[in-house]
């Protein structure tokens, strides 16, 4: 099982530039008002990833009784997922669900 490290704080979007409050109930890991990530993290939590790029987002999968964002990095080009939040922007996350069915 891969290991979690709850990190939850504010920070500034590196695509949009609009400043990211706390999420409270888990980890923030992504922009609510663009969806974009960034890739600084091997586990959840834990910092130890040295590419720093933008995590774009592709993609939605479902996941249980919630969805996943699908990212694919601008700088490595590998795809990961992150768990959406209550707060996340659902006009975007509508548009990436029609990739799914292209």
């Amino acid at each position: 099982m891969k290991k979690f490290n709850m990190i939850d704080e504010e920070f500034v979007c590196d695509n949009c530039s609009k400043l990211v409050s706390k999420l409270n109930y888990s980890a923030r890991d992504h922009c609510p008002y663009c969806l974009y990530s960034k890739h600084v993290d091997i586990y959840p939590g834990d910092r130890k990833n040295n590419c720093m790029g933008q995590l774009k987002p592709i993609g939605i999968e479902k996941h249980k009784n919630t969805y996943k964002i699908i990212y694919k990095c601008k700088n490595c080009k590998k795809t990961h997922k992150n768990i959406m939040a209550i707060d996340d922007n659902m006009n975007i996350i509508i548009e990436l669900s029609k990739n799914n069915f292209i």
